[in-house]
């Protein structure tokens, strides 16, 4: 017979609490980004996020012709625009566990034919493509092959101007047809739970005006039990007959409500900017940016967003030109977005300085509570920005460098040093970064310049 053993209940266990973060002010000025959002649309396809029934998910078309006109929204591209589309399929029926397909199409109202070129493009699962792993707040990423999750390897292809093979270069609509350009599955079969992902981007150019649709369907089941591809007029039945698929995800809250907890909501509309530029000087008769003064740093606001302007007041969420009435009312956080920063740095002192460039994820506010940015001692478990950037400037000895640095920020990290320079008294350098908002980031975000002071250079 074993001896009794007595076990202590949950009350008799005391555990440590653990200790909450330590706030961390750094006190540095913040200042509005200059430049602004170009006049690129966006076909914006992230609502709802998670997809558990088939139907219309995006539909720029007219609403002549369709059942629920309300899915339409009688928005025509032409010339620049990009498609943007991230949803997620999940089999709540462990019996049905067909793939779930993402269809993109294409429509020429005209009665020429309209050529679309497809200039940069990439779509990657979660499962097997791009796995959310844990990876070091920044890394060497020559070769492309750092990222966590299929929105930071896309970004990561599209910052290199990739086009993947499985996209042709240009399609060819004839007069008043439909093409898809895109049709690809999100199994979930093997997978536990079963729940995968798929994050595209596209960057196009057309000779004339097309409609778009994001639609999903779940595979056709052939007779020996395989799974295949929807055909373009099964497609073409779910746009002129289907409605909106549900469930939908939680409606946003109205921009002028500031009194509650705020839902931004996800994106399904059409938003106006694909890349900002940013030309960062003293002023806009100004040339160059002159350094802080030693041991001083001052940032500039990134994805800044209604209630996280960080005192700066500006909002750089692109607008929406058409939406739907149950989604964001702006793009909150430009996901895909090129951000594209040009600092022609300039140490007008009479002495040699360390100067630091950096990305940082402060803690979130609207009018900045103390004279600085937050962060905290230990950063909080959830990541914040995952992603890719590239760095262009001279190195100390005049040789020109362009570096890939792959990225990991938590809430309230003040980040690394992306590139360190050491610059002679009266030197002039420019540094140039560029990045792609990536789709799983939290706003906002800062780009921080600073000088290093004396007694802290042993440090870095």
């Amino acid at each position: 017979m074993l001896p009794f053993l007595l076990i202590p209940t949950i009350a008799q266990i005391t555990l440590p609490l653990p200790l909450p973060p330590q706030e961390v002010v750094q006190q540095q000025q913040v200042l509005a980004l200059p430049g602004s959002l170009d006049r690129v649309p966006v076909f914006n396809s992230n609502s709802p996020e998670l997809v558990l029934k088939e139907g219309i998910l995006l539909s720029t078309f007219p609403s002549q012709g369709k059942n629920f006109s309300p899915a339409h929204l009688n928005f025509p591209f032409r010339g620049r625009f990009d498609v943007f589309a991230h949803h997620v399929a999940r089999a709540d029926n462990p019996l049905d566990l067909r793939s779930l397909y993402l269809g993109i199409m294409l429509h020429n109202p005209t009665k020429k034919p309209v050529t679309v070129n497809i200039m940069q493009a990439a779509s990657y699962l979660s499962q097997p493509d791009a796995p959310f792993i844990p990876l070091p707040s920044k890394s060497e990423n020559i070769q492309g092959t750092v990222f966590a999750g299929p929105g930071d390897r896309v970004m990561n292809d599209i910052l290199r101007g990739v086009r993947q093979e499985s996209f042709p270069p240009q399609i060819v609509i004839p007069a008043g047809e439909s093409q898809m350009l895109f049709s690809e599955p999100i199994p979930v079969i093997g997978l536990t739970p079963p729940l995968n992902g798929r994050s595209t981007y596209m960057r196009l150019w057309s000779n004339g005006t097309v409609y778009a649709a994001s639609l999903a369907m779940f595979a056709q089941i052939n007779a020996d039990g395989s799974e295949r591809a929807p055909t373009l007029e099964e497609w073409q039945n779910i746009l002129d007959n289907g409605d909106l698929s549900t469930p939908r995800d939680k409606a946003p809250t109205p921009l002028e409500e500031t009194g509650k907890p705020r839902i931004y909501g996800r994106v399904a509309g059409v938003g106006l900017g694909s890349q900002w530029r940013a030309f960062i000087t003293d002023g806009r008769k100004a040339e160059y940016l002159t350094i802080p003064n030693s041991g001083e740093a001052f940032s500039y606001a990134i994805s800044t967003l209604n209630n996280g302007t960080l005192g700066t007041g500006q909002i750089q969420s692109a607008r929406m030109l058409a939406r739907y009435p149950d989604t964001a009312y702006l793009a909150h956080g430009n996901y895909g977005v090129q951000y594209n920063f040009r600092l022609p740095l300039y140490n007008k002192t009479q002495t040699p300085q360390k100067v630091a460039v950096s990305i940082q994820t402060p803690l979130k506010e609207e009018q900045l509570q103390k004279a600085g940015l937050r962060f905290f001692s230990t950063p909080a478990p959830q990541v914040f920005f995952r992603g890719s950037v590239r760095l262009r400037y001279n190195d100390d000895e005049g040789n020109p460098q362009t570096q890939f640095l792959h990225i990991v920020q938590r809430r309230g990290q003040p980040g690394e040093p992306l590139v360190m320079l050491n610059m002679k008294a009266g030197d002039k350098r420019l540094v140039e970064i560029d990045l792609l908002y990536p789709p799983d980031a939290t706003p906002p975000q800062v780009l921080t310049v600073s000088t290093i002071a004396q007694s802290q250079q042993s440090a870095f």
